[in-house]
């Protein structure tokens, strides 16, 4: 049987395809721009049908019509592995849960512990194989669908297709296939650059090398930062394994600063990432070109491989630090922010690697809608997730300075740390570490 005919035998209608999803079932709605914008709306207009339907995502930046159709949380119960905007608008409603993770572990948690009753995943469209990609998001989703009892494809024919491993999906493991019209993705924008930023990134890219690999976190510091080593640096022969393709990477090829040509191995020239989010020169960089890797989580987040790529260097955010060391940066207090993600993972991996480095970068304070100012260095949490924990924080980089404190005491950990507060703050923060023994004498003010 040829795979257009096996193709038209499986293309259902949307509301067709969800009829299949029964009360009390898991059901799984893929990652990023793979979300399943037709199926979830036909599953919406089920609700009064359903119960107990419990539905996991991840980086969902559209509106979810399951939980505007249900917004006391009746029928449906959302849960995210790293929640962005729009997530956190459902988590502050009651309706959006996290789920706990460490990225490198994602596909692992599918694969040895979680139920997939029906897997609901955007794809670009079927090649002449028989094929459907995952586009640039190939995170766990092989994962899903091996362990799916049921698997929807939602054809988006917006998506770009990319070259990686585990991205794909045949037809003839398909149960049903929904066509659609479907909205390009608005695209993730440049971050403008403020003083501050400037100033840690100045501080980083001074620490950085020819020929180092580097990662890019999620959000406006670590976006800057790569800008910077694009348009203003003198760096060369740099490489990208990263948890995220974002719109620097880009600009660092753009500057011909990206070469990858410092890698050994299989992916020596190639670029590396497990999810792509950026604005659409990124996007049309990746699509169909060979010298980027797509790969799921357990291979590019994973320690043990980057501490064996050369010069390897981690670049990251968060939301605060504690005087111990800890890092915070998935919420402010109890209130979910984002997620885990694979912070941990490339910190461990950097500081693994004999001659890689780790930088966890961050403004010395933040100002609240009242227009007060904060320390984003605090004496201890209240509640915060620590996402970090103090024996794996290596440097730390405010616009006042770069600390290191691997093998570092309490007290010298609290000196450095209060050394990069903004000085309005340092004398609280010193009473602070006076006050829980981890303040010496000697120690300077």
């Amino acid at each position: 049987m040829g795979y257009e005919l096996e193709y038209k035998q499986k293309l259902v209608s949307a509301d067709e395809a969800v009829k299949v999803i029964k009360s009390g079932d898991w059901v799984d709605y893929a990652t990023a721009g793979l979300f399943p914008s037709l199926c979830d709306a036909a599953l919406a207009k089920r609700k009064d049908e359903l119960e107990d339907v419990k539905v996991r995502g991840i980086i969902i930046w559209d509106p979810i019509q399951i939980l505007e159709a249900d917004p006391e949380g009746e029928h449906f119960t959302y849960n995210s592995f790293h929640m962005i905007g729009s997530e956190r608008k459902y988590c502050d409603k009651g309706l959006c849960y996290f789920i706990p993770m460490l990225y490198r572990n994602l596909p692992v948690y599918y694969r040895k512990n979680l139920e997939v009753n029906v897997a609901i995943c955007g794809v670009t469209p079927m090649d002449k194989d028989g094929y459907f990609s995952f586009s640039c998001y190939g995170s766990h989703g092989r994962a899903v669908l091996d362990v799916a009892d049921y698997i929807i494809l939602e054809v988006n024919e917006t998506l770009p297709r990319t070259f990686g491993i585990e991205n794909k999906v045949h037809i003839s493991e398909v149960n049903a296939i929904v066509e659609g019209p479907h909205t390009p993705f608005a695209g993730v924008p440049d971050f403008p650059a403020s003083d501050v930023d400037l100033a840690i990134a100045k501080q980083v890219i001074e620490r950085m090398s020819d020929g180092a690999c580097v990662q890019l976190g999620v959000g406006a510091m670590p976006d800057v930062i790569g800008t910077m080593i694009a348009e203003e640096s003198d760096l060369k022969n740099l490489g990208v394994h990263s948890e995220l393709m974002v719109n620097s990477h880009y600009k660092m090829y753009k500057a011909g600063k990206l070469t990858n040509l410092n890698k050994s191995g299989e992916f020596k020239g190639k670029s590396v990432y497990g999810v792509g989010y950026g604005n659409w020169d990124m996007y049309h960089w990746i699509e169909d070109n060979p010298t980027c890797i797509n790969t799921p989580m357990d291979y590019v987040n994973n320690p043990r491989v980057i501490a064996e790529i050369d010069n390897f260097v981690s670049i990251n955010n968060c939301i605060g630090v504690n005087i111990y060391g800890e890092i915070s940066s998935e919420s402010a207090g109890h209130r979910h922010i984002s997620g885990t993600g694979g912070q941990l993972d490339f910190v461990t991996g950097a500081y693994d690697c004999p001659n890689g480095t780790s930088f966890v970068c961050f403004s010395s304070t933040f100002t609240d809608k009242k227009g007060q100012v904060h320390s984003r260095i605090t004496p201890g949490f209240n509640g915060d997730i620590v996402t970090v924990p103090r024996s794996q924080t290596h440097h730390l980089v405010t616009e006042y300075g770069t600390v290191c404190l691997a093998g570092n005491a309490t007290w010298e950990r609290a000196e450095k740390i209060i050394s990069i507060a903004h000085p309005d703050f340092r004398d609280d923060l010193i009473k602070s570490a006076e006050e829980y023994g981890i303040w010496r004498r000697s120690n300077k003010r």
